[in-house]
């Protein structure tokens, strides 16, 4: 039954029920918050339907208009996608996190601690590149950007600056003097026998271009970056693999041995043809870890 409550037009009035039976369009549900009306209002049974209704309403509008935002966001970042160009897949794009620093073909740039990748040796790159990587050589933006590479990428990374070919720059002007200039021509062509420091020419080659398959080339290099690395197996902060020749060579060289070294390297022109000597074509003074024996 639904209870239909009349009021009298006098104040304060009783408040008469009258009882009818439902009509046939009424189901259950709807005669619990079927709206009475009368003339002082509306029932508390249509109020609780509006606020009920408020309830479910709000919910779902709300997830209504997220849905169709998701859609539309969906559609746009699809299309988006679609206008966009999709990089190739290369080398050259790969290593992109590489050529920022060391420049579009690894010919190195005018920040001094930046070095020439370009023609070096590929496992000497790939030795740096693990060395980085182990925790051999420390420069925080370089170990964190070899951290999870493998070892099979790392070759890959070596060999394609090794196969590079950019000019090198012109040699640098330097401010030492020609005392200083004439120590480091002797260290790096001859040597120190009194020091037993073996000349630099003897495993970086006459040209300074390196050898195959793992020693480096000194030409190009700037030099402050040569004294740092120096200075750094000096102190300690660089390490190769075991035995570490370079480190045993830097301990024997004095704070002015290496500013003349240095200072020497960087004024040196690059030959016509700067490759790595053969493999094999000059005997090793000294045994070294990460050149293969």
């Amino acid at each position: 039954m639904i209870e239909f409550r009349v009021a009298s037009e006098a104040p304060r009035a009783a408040v008469a029920v009258v009882r009818h039976p439902p009509p046939p369009y009424a189901w259950p549900w709807f005669a619990t918050f079927a709206p009475s009306r009368t003339k002082l209002g509306r029932s508390p049974n249509f109020m609780e339907c509006r606020v009920f209704s408020r309830r479910i309403f709000r919910p779902l509008l709300a997830l209504a208009l997220i849905g169709s935002a998701g859609v539309l966001s969906a559609g746009q970042a699809l299309a988006q996608a679609q206008n966009q160009q999709i990089a190739p897949d290369t080398m050259a794009a790969r290593v992109q996190g590489c050529t920022a620093c060391h420049g579009v073909h690894g010919e190195g740039t005018d920040n001094d601690y930046f070095p020439r990748l370009a023609g070096k040796p590929a496992d000497y790159l790939y030795n740096q590149l693990q060395n980085f990587r182990e925790g051999r050589r420390k420069y925080p933006p370089m170990n964190y950007l070899v951290t999870y590479l493998s070892d099979d990428y790392l070759h890959q990374i070596a060999n394609y600056f090794s196969q590079q070919r950019p000019p090198y720059p012109p040699p640098a002007k330097t401010n030492v003097s020609g005392t200083t200039l004439a120590r480091g021509s002797q260290l790096v062509l001859n040597g120190d026998p009194s020091k037993n420091i073996p000349a630099c020419s003897a495993c970086h080659g006459k040209a300074l271009t390196g050898m195959q398959p793992a020693i480096p080339g000194l030409v190009g290099l700037h030099s402050d970056y040569i004294s740092a690395q120096v200075g750094a197996w000096k102190s300690g902060t660089r390490h190769a693999k075991a035995p570490d020749c370079m480190q045993q060579i830097a301990s024997r060289l004095s704070d002015d041995d290496v500013t003349a070294v240095a200072a020497w390297l960087s004024t040196q022109t690059a030959p016509a043809n700067p490759v790595p000597a053969p493999a094999g074509s000059l005997k090793m003074p000294l045994v070294c870890g990460s050149e293969p024996q």
